[in-house]
């Protein structure tokens, strides 16, 4: 059921062409009616999609939310999603972005931790007309941006994705709080957890919580009562939100600090610098090493 792709795989895949950058790019939905559907696919980056005039299902984790006008969508890398259309000609825009491009001031504000993309989260919002509008007017922004030739582009773009997301918590307010079944609370209270961990802000401050048994004590739970709940919400086993996790904090250390590889090992658990390396080469596919001399692209 479940696969995985970069944004350059998901333009191509739906014929977009190619995206004007690596970590960020978006795009105008237009009045075409087809693909009728969207299989589950669990991406590598984030997605905010603003749906308009169409009616269908949006399925995610375990739940699925009947779509009918205009819908406010929020798909984290965590969670396969999949839209199947039933009639209308939807309209609208996405906004499409890697955990790398959040690591500046939007990093802090914990985009994963937010109620917009967390587990048990209300990752699906029906905007009024007003708010609509106003949401309309920042997509086409993004749009305009990503073609300009200004030398903070990506800066500006992070300021607007970041309204984005206010605009969007502000119809968070008038969303009832949901009686959430027990293993999705406990879900994202794992996802919660292993968020809060991060940035680290130094070597000498180290992770905590490294694998799924020392969350699920944490948690006071059963380490087996905690998988099946991640496994039934996320349709991921908690090993592999751990090792994601571990993967993303370890490139941005080594492309954003000057840590030794050694340093960073330590402060995400490593006791041996070579169990480090074996965990990135495997996770990322080149050692770390090689990974912090490639040429950062800015995106």
């Amino acid at each position: 059921m479940e696969s995985k792709g970069t944004i350059a795989a998901y333009f191509q895949r739906y014929e977009r062409g190619f995206p004007q950058a690596g970590q960020v790019a978006a795009y105008r939905i237009e009045e075409v009616p087809t693909p009728a559907q969207f299989p589950f696919v669990r991406h590598d980056f984030y997605k905010i999609k603003l749906l308009c005039g169409a009616q269908g299902t949006l399925r995610y984790a375990n739940k699925q939310v009947p779509i009918a006008g205009c819908a406010l969508v929020f798909v984290n890398p965590l969670i396969p999603f999949a839209w199947e259309r039933t009639s209308g000609s939807e309209t609208g825009f996405a906004c499409l972005f890697t955990e790398e491009f959040i690591t500046g001031q939007l990093r802090t504000a914990s985009v994963a931790g937010s109620p917009l993309f967390r587990a048990g989260g209300t990752p699906v919002l029906f905007p009024p007309p007003a708010a609509e509008a106003r949401l309309r007017g920042l997509f086409e922004l993004v749009l305009l941006e990503l073609q300009s030739t200004y030398a903070h582009k990506y800066e500006l773009l992070r300021n607007y994705l970041q309204i984005i997301l206010h605009e969007s918590l502000k119809l968070t307010d008038d969303v009832p709080a949901a009686s959430h079944p027990a293993a999705t609370q406990l879900s994202a209270r794992f996802l919660e957890l292993l968020d809060r961990q991060f940035p680290l802000a130094s070597p000498q401050q180290p992770v905590v919580l490294r694998n799924a048994n020392e969350f699920a004590k944490h948690l006071a739970v059963h380490t087996n009562h905690l998988n099946k709940a991640v496994q039934a919400t996320t349709g991921r086993p908690t090993t592999a939100h751990i090792a994601e996790r571990l993967a993303e904090e370890a490139k941005a250390l080594l492309r954003h600090s000057n840590w030794s590889v050694t340093d960073i090992g330590y402060a995400l658990g490593f006791g041996h610098a070579s169990n480090f390396n074996s965990f990135f080469r495997r996770h990322v596919g080149q050692p770390p090493q090689q990974y912090r001399r490639q040429p950062l692209v800015h995106s």
